[in-house]
């Protein structure tokens, strides 16, 4: 389960790489202090959850050497930040491994000997100079976390579909213009992060993504809410920040697991009342849009723990009400 700490860090971590010279960025730093300044220090304390750590019950090895010595077959290899422009091609004899991490080096081609490494079970390439993913992605069908964020690709290929064990795609900051509608195929994905790229719609199959709780879609290209992503029935984070959306489905109350909906910053002038029966929903954020009031029946949402609706048109009336109706959430209005 999706706890709300974890989408808190998930945004504070989003915002925060905004303020760097990515693609599609749209936010600058001071925005952040202005909007979450009252939330800051409850972000920044929130604990973390990563699952791209090694497993520090077993070895971790730091050079491929080292590896290659080593008195039983390694399963774990961190290279990361080494500047490297290219791996050493004995790389591909230490078949045990499960989990490799190459982020923040200079890599601007997959080298080949990782697609040898058919345990592979997480791979971290996140922040390099990559510009494409190959189809030889598809040998690697062990994956269960792929990281490639911080890139220069520009396409997922239908290779992508090969990977049945798939669990969490991270694929922000890139250049993403399409996503091959083979991503249907990972029917055990559950993240799902796409944010800071150029997309403009989604393959229709990925309604058929069962297990997906997790789909972050800010700072991309988004006009429309797409019909499909209303029957990923388990998903507790969706993330449309900074797109052009201007209208919600009527029946939003479909996402009955909802936790957290992040929608700033979008064209949106209404809500629909469909978005009260959320039962589940803990953080709310509409700021930045075009709202002259919320949803009638707000004191539904019982498990609401947090509303942020900055820079709106609610009159004060309005903003009264807002507060009474939710007297037990944190309510953060202009």
């Amino acid at each position: 389960m999706t706890s709300l700490p974890n989408v808190w860090y998930s945004l504070l971590s989003s915002l925060l790489h905004s303020t760097n010279q990515e693609p599609g960025v749209r936010f600058a730093p001071q925005a952040f202090w202005l909007w979450f300044g009252p939330l800051a220090t409850l972000l920044a304390t929130a604990p973390v959850v990563s699952g791209q750590n090694a497993d520090l019950t077993k070895a971790v090895y730091v050079d491929v050497r080292q590896a290659l010595q080593a008195p039983e077959e390694p399963t774990q290899l961190n290279l990361r930040d080494l500047q490297l422009f290219e791996l050493n091609d004995s790389l591909s004899h230490l078949k045990a491994l499960t989990f490799l991490n190459l982020m923040r080096n200079h890599l601007e081609e997959w080298p080949e000997e990782v697609f040898e490494l058919t345990h592979l079970e997480v791979l971290n390439v996140r922040s390099n100079k990559l510009k494409l993913l190959p189809d030889d992605i598809g040998k690697l069908d062990q994956l269960i976390r792929l990281d490639a964020a911080k890139n220069d690709i520009t396409h997922l290929p239908d290779a992508i579909g090969e990977l049945r064990n798939l669990r969490f795609l991270h694929f922000s900051l890139n250049y993403l213009t399409g996503i091959s509608p083979e991503i249907e195929a990972c029917k055990k994905l559950e993240v799902l992060e796409l944010q800071h790229n150029q997309l403009s719609h989604l393959p229709h199959g990925i309604s058929r993504l069962k297990r997906l709780r997790e789909l972050d879609l800010g700072y991309n290209q988004f006009h429309a809410f797409e019909a499909g992503w209303l029957h990923l029935k388990k998903l507790e984070k969706l993330n449309l920040e900074f797109n052009f959306m201007q209208k919600l489905p009527d029946d939003m109350d479909q996402l009955k697991q909802l936790k957290a909906l992040i929608i700033n910053n979008n064209k949106l002038k209404e809500l629909p009342e469909s978005l009260t029966r959320l039962k589940h929903l803990e953080l709310l954020i509409v700021s930045d849009n075009q709202l002259e009031k919320l949803p009638d029946d707000l004191e539904k949402l019982a498990q609401l723990k947090t509303l942020i609706a900055l820079k709106n048109n609610f009159s004060e009336p309005e903003k009264e009400r807002i507060r009474k109706a939710l007297p037990h959430c944190k309510v953060y209005l202009d």
